[in-house]
């Protein structure tokens, strides 16, 4: 169950030169949109480099860190984004500034070919471990005692890694989803259009349940105006209701049809804090046939009408 407690999460984002653009955008922009829908700064980061310069990426973006890795006091992540020039980035000290961080952060993960510094630095011994693919042979090579798969990402304690760069995307998504519950996970999917893609009908290809899931939501996010029912979602998807159903109830724990009220909401709550748009026409493109009906919903999804909201923006 998410711990809806949890304080803010602060981030260590290690960036080393020839890191990927795509890759930290995957890292921090899914946060930055859950810090969005859940009002509140669920997770606040920090870019740093080893010794405080900055970094330039593959494709030439240069972002200057907020400090060095060593004069950061630590906290709940270390995200650590190398290169393909890793091999040239294990000098000493950067081994031993990432043992020493490791004593300050809760979390260390790995990222793309992270997991190399990591395993280099001592940090994974004997732990599960993955890296982007390019480097799996010789990561389990260099370093049998770790359990190298291949599985996009793994989490094995306070020792994260994942694959690359969509696999980046993923952990993130996965992390929210362990703090903050299944419903801001999906908004983040969504306003991503995570899932948007259409059914294999290659029995080989078929999707994931969890991957299932984000492509119903995914349709029911391109649907707020118009609402499809639960079973032309599934007929959408190859599936029959009772199926989509039970594949909601495994990976949410929540029914398709409330998921999707939930979505049409806070889209209405989006249109009321930022659009000049009245109720009534908020109500009829989120899918309600009058703007009562709307305020309803509203009221009992987020404890006040629409007409506050708009009052407090």
């Amino acid at each position: 169950m998410p711990d809806t407690t949890l304080k803010t999460q602060e981030i260590g984002v290690l960036l080393f030169d020839g890191f990927s653009n795509h890759c930290l955008a995957n890292a921090v922009e899914p946060l930055r949109a859950a810090n969005g829908f859940a009002r509140r700064t669920l997770y606040r980061w920090t870019f740093l480099t080893i010794d405080g310069q900055r970094a330039v990426s593959s494709s030439g973006l240069p972002v200057m860190p907020a400090a060095r890795l060593a004069d950061q006091p630590g906290g709940d992540f270390l995200f650590v984004l190398t290169s393909y020039g890793f091999r040239a980035q294990m000098t000493p000290a950067s081994l031993r500034a990432l043992r020493a961080a490791a004593r300050r952060f809760k979390t260390l993960v790995g990222m793309d070919t992270g997991s190399w510094l990591l395993a280099e630095a001592g940090l994974l011994e004997g732990r599960r471990a993955t890296i982007h693919w390019d480097e799996l042979t010789a990561l389990s090579e260099t370093f049998p005692d770790l359990d190298v798969t291949e599985d996009r990402f793994v989490i094995d304690g306070d020792r994260i890694t994942c694959g690359g760069v969509t696999t980046t995307f993923d952990l993130i998504l996965d992390l929210i989803h362990r703090h903050h519950g299944a419903t801001l996970r999906l908004e983040v999917a969504a306003l991503f259009m995570h899932g948007e893609r259409s059914h294999p009908t290659d029995p080989a290809l078929r999707m994931t349940g969890q991957q299932t899931v984000d492509a119903a939501v995914a349709l029911m996010r391109r649907n707020i105006e118009t609402p499809l029912t639960v079973a032309e979602i599934g007929k959408r998807l190859d599936l029959g209701q009772r199926r989509l159903e039970t594949l909601f109830a495994r990976h949410l724990g929540t029914p398709p049809r409330t998921v999707y009220r939930r979505l049409r909401l806070h889209e209405a709550r989006r249109l009321v804090e930022r659009a000049s748009m009245s109720v009534a026409e908020i109500a009829t493109r989120c899918g309600y046939v009058d703007a009562s009906a709307m305020t309803r919903a509203y009221r009992k999804e987020f404890g006040a009408p629409p007409r506050a909201h708009r009052a407090e923006s």
